[in-house]
């Protein structure tokens, strides 16, 4: 007669799911904490979207408001694209273990900031801000300096020549059509 086989934990399947979990848990914070705070926080204290009048139909209003959505739309998929291929966030310090070059990082190497952008332009829109227009255009000067200053340094340290190609096949903030590889 042959023993029983050991019982299996009950938790057992759950545990090779802690790590996507956890990593999902991450990403909702960081792009929370991240773009939340800089499209969504600020404009809304600072900028006029909280005390915005209940909107009509204008053509401008439904074009600020499809601009808002579809930046809303690609940052989320930004972000699961880090999380599922590169298995990291939008966060420097918790950034992709892997280059990430699917997607929508086929055709531009920031397309995070560019959904961010085009939040920022869809809500200046909206408000018909010109001082959230400013605060775009300095937002959109700091990230410059930090993605020439710090985060493409960074990626050639970490990811060498793969890094390397695929900047220059793939522009940094004007999409290219045809996408990358070719």
């Amino acid at each position: 007669m042959t023993p029983p086989a050991p019982p299996v934990p009950p938790d057992t399947p759950a545990r090779g799911r802690w790590p996507s979990i956890w990593l999902a848990i991450r990403s909702i914070a960081w792009a929370t904490l991240l773009p939340g705070m800089v499209a969504g926080y600020v404009p809304w204290r600072f900028f006029g979207l909280a005390h915005l009048a209940p909107l009509t139909p204008a053509p401008l209003n439904l074009l600020a408001l499809f601009m808002i959505g579809l930046g809303v739309a690609l940052l989320a998929a930004c972000i699961w694209e880090f999380a599922r291929s590169g298995r990291g966030t939008l966060a420097p310090v918790d950034a992709p273990t892997r280059l990430v070059v699917q997607g929508l990082y086929r055709w531009v190497r920031n397309p995070m900031y560019l959904s961010v952008t085009m939040i920022l332009l869809g809500e200046a829109l909206l408000v018909r801000s010109w001082s959230l227009l400013v605060y775009w255009l300095v937002w959109f000067a700091v990230v410059n300096l930090f993605v020439r200053g710090y985060e493409e340094p960074a990626l050639q340290e970490r990811f060498g020549v793969s890094f390397e190609e695929y900047a220059r096949e793939v522009p940094r903030w004007v999409p290219r059509p045809g996408g990358w590889p070719r």
